[in-house]
Formats: structure tokens, C-alpha cells, sequence
């Protein structure tokens, strides 16, 4: 199992020095974040922040740079998007504990088809085999909140039992968040992965919605 006693790993990394370019609404009971891409799209992605939530500036760069590759893009409700935004084809991208979220909403809801799962902690019982629609699982080489055996694990359960397409991918040298929690000009060693596992996500989504 993770070692559930440490501190929140989402702690690990930077903050971002960013106000967003979207704007906030009310969504029923809820506040979320909305940013909308340059053109028009029917394609959405709803993300999943961290324990930090949606408020954190990390979490509004993300959601920009996926507006900007061409999503409506939404911390919000599914209903939210279909009705206030047009959106037709639906994705979801979640980071740690959001990335748990991926993993469940994947296997719960059919309309969304594609799902990337940033370093969602996983345990030696968990079985995320009946998954609807194509998935995606990044993972850190070096994260001390998810080992290895565990990543291990879920893959050959993923290549037993799971009936869609799939990828789990382990970026080597890296730790804990570092797609969306790792800055290219702070951390110019891992400038390299952290672009590739921006464009991978965004290429997953690309695939599939």
C-alpha cells in the first residue's frame, strides 16, 4: 500500500506565478473554473485538481493549456458542460487524489471517452479493470508515494482483464507531480519529461474525443 501516514504528496513541487485566463462560475452548489478554447469545440475536458483545489494557480495553467489545444475546459458537473457549453464529447484528466477520481469516473461514466490519470495513488487491492472507455496512467519513476510493484501490479491487471485500450507510463527521474506541479524554468533537468507528459495527455485526448 502507499504509505498513507506521510504528508500529501501534492505538497511536493512549485506554485505557479499564473491568474488564469478563464473565468469563475457558479455551477448549482458548487464554484468552478472555466476557461474556453479560441475556437469552436463541442470537445471538453473536465479536470480533477489536487487536495490544493481548483483555486490553485497550477491547476488554472493546466486547464488553460488544454483550452488552448482546443477543449472547453471545466472543474465542473458533466451537465454543466453538455448545457452551458455545448460540449458533445467528454474527457477527464485528474492529478493525484484527482487522479483517484479518474479511475473511478472511468469505469462509472460511458459518455466520457478518454480519461488521463496523473498519479493517482493505488493500492495493492485495487482493481480498476472494468474500465468503459481508453485510460491513460502517468506515473513518476522516483515518486515516494507510489511504488513501483504497485504500478506493476495495476498494468497486469489492466493487460488481464481490461476489454480498452490503455496506457501506463512510468517517466523516469521524476517525483510526485511533476506534470502539473513542476515548472519548465524552475526545474530545467526535468524540462523534458514535464513536456512530455503535458503533450501525451493531450495527445491521449486527441486520440480518443
Amino acid at each position: 500500500m502507499a504509505n498513507e501516514s506521510r504528508p500529501c504528496p501534492c505538497g511536493v513541487g512549485d506554485r505557479f506565478d499564473y491568474e488564469g485566463c478563464g473565468q469563475e462560475v457558479q455551477v448549482e452548489h458548487i464554484k468552478a473554473y472555466v476557461c474556453k478554447a479560441p475556437a469552436s469545440t463541442d470537445k471538453a475536458v473536465v479536470v480533477i485538481h489536487d487536495i490544493f483545489g481548483w483555486q490553485l494557480p497550477n491547476t488554472r495553467y493546466m486547464a488553460d493549456m488544454l483550452a488552448a489545444n482546443g477543449y472547453i475546459e471545466a472543474d465542473a458537473v458533466l451537465k454543466y458542460l453538455k448545457e452551458q457549453c455545448g460540449a458533445k464529447k467528454l474527457g477527464v484528466v485528474g492529478f493525484c487524489w484527482g487522479g483517484i477520481a479518474v479511475h473511478h469516473l472511468m469505469m462509472t461514466y460511458p459518455e466520457l471517452k478518454a480519461g488521463v490519470s496523473l498519479y493517482g495513488l493505488i493500492k495493492d487491492s485495487d482493481d480498476i479493470s472494468n474500465l468503459l472507455n481508453p485510460t491513460f496512467f502517468i506515473f513518476a519513476e522516483k515518486d515516494d508515494f507510489i511504488p513501483l510493484h504497485q504500478v506493476t501490479l495495476l498494468e497486469q491487471k489492466l493487460k488481464k482483464n481490461c476489454k480498452v485500450d490503455f496506457e501506463v507510463k512510468i517517466y523516469p527521474g521524476q517525483t510526485h507531480g511533476f506534470v502539473h506541479r513542476r515548472g519548465e524554468d524552475t526545474s530545467p533537468q526535468d524540462k523534458p519529461y514535464i513536456e512530455e507528459g503535458r503533450t501525451d495527455m493531450i495527445n491521449w485526448l486527441n486520440k480518443y474525443i
